[in-house]
């Protein structure tokens, strides 16, 4: 049983480009976001991945990172299930500012600790930790169980929503992954144990 289960940061998106906070917004992808998108899908076309469903989130960056994806997979009609659950991080009153200026308002000290402490967040905003909150009951209750049945699935979602699965499949602390990144439209391929456990991790970076 193969317990595939590969996770995917949309490509880069117009507000990845212009600097600004993005959060809930609803910003599509630049020329290079779709190609990031197509040379993922050409990664795991490469290493003759399929998939038997795949889970979005309800903002368009994400959807149209995994329907590119998996056009390039020969599988545009794939079963995909979008829920709001895998939002990325809402960053409240920094959302469509520059960072640049939020640190000349706010200081780079204070911004900083919004952006990378796990439990601290922005003003209207949700934290990492609070992401992480959404994230994993939909996570064990929705996708976990198709994985671990054999199920092959995709996860084209955000920087700070995957952060939070990265956090518990590589056992990472609330002091380590504040300083994760995760580039975008690189896959990272995870194969579980039949403990949920995880028995291999590919970074496809390179074709």
């Amino acid at each position: 049983m193969e317990r595939l289960l590969v996770l995917a940061r949309h490509g880069q998106s117009e507000w990845n480009l212009k600097n600004l906070f993005t959060g809930w917004k609803d910003p599509g992808l630049t020329a290079l976001g779709v190609e990031e998108a197509r040379a993922a899908g050409r990664r795991l076309k490469a290493r003759d991945v399929r998939f038997d469903i795949a889970f979005t989130s309800a903002l368009g960056r994400a959807q149209a990172t995994c329907a590119l994806i998996l056009e390039e997979l020969g599988q545009p009609g794939l079963e995909t299930v979008a829920d709001a659950a895998l939002n990325e991080r809402d960053y409240g009153d920094l959302s469509g500012l520059n960072k640049d200026d939020a640190r000349a308002r706010w200081g780079e000290e204070q911004v900083h600790v919004w952006r990378r402490s796990y439990d601290v967040p922005p003003p209207g905003g949700e934290s990492l930790k609070d992401t992480v909150a959404r994230v994993l009951p939909y996570t064990m209750r929705e996708i976990l169980p198709r994985v671990m049945r054999g199920e092959r699935v995709l996860v084209a979602a955000h920087g700070n929503s995957l952060r939070a699965l990265v956090m518990v499949l590589d056992g990472l602390t609330t002091a380590t992954i504040p300083g994760l990144e995760l580039a975008t439209g690189v896959p990272l391929v995870y194969r579980l144990k039949d403990d949920t456990t995880v028995a291999t991790k590919e970074i496809l970076d390179r074709d």
